[in-house]
């Protein structure tokens, strides 16, 4: 059973910095990308930055030069350090991973962490 154990997040101030990492563990295959995404209340789920083994990041336009997402691939770990943080940061962050699944494999889909709030406001 894949689990995510996420750790991190919490109240911060606008401007203040925060940092969130991502262990996966009890994976049965190989881990193509992991990411990051949020939730604000009444909002749909978005992507916040997500990397891949193969080395391709993405940002959401709204984190680009504020967020960095870093991966320790042979620790099934991810890293999200945030920076300049503004109050439409706030939200509830979840950790995704990708597996590489085997043709037919029915045993094999995305997971999700259990989620973490961060909340910027003074």
């Amino acid at each position: 059973q894949v689990q995510l154990m996420e750790s991190g997040g919490g109240l911060v101030q606008p401007g203040g910095s925060l940092s969130l990492s991502c262990t996966v563990s009890g994976s049965r295959y190989p881990i193509n990308a992991m990411g990051w995404f949020r939730q604000a209340p009444g909002k749909q789920r978005e992507l916040v930055a997500r990397s891949t083994d193969g080395g391709t990041i993405n940002y959401a336009d709204s984190v680009l030069g504020r967020f960095t997402i870093n991966r320790n691939i042979h620790a099934h770990t991810a890293y999200l350090q945030m920076n300049n943080l503004k109050s439409e940061d706030t939200g509830v962050y979840y950790c995704k991973t990708e597996p590489i699944c085997p043709y037919g494999a029915r045993d094999c889909s995305d997971s999700w962490g259990q989620g973490t709030q961060i909340t910027v406001s003074s």
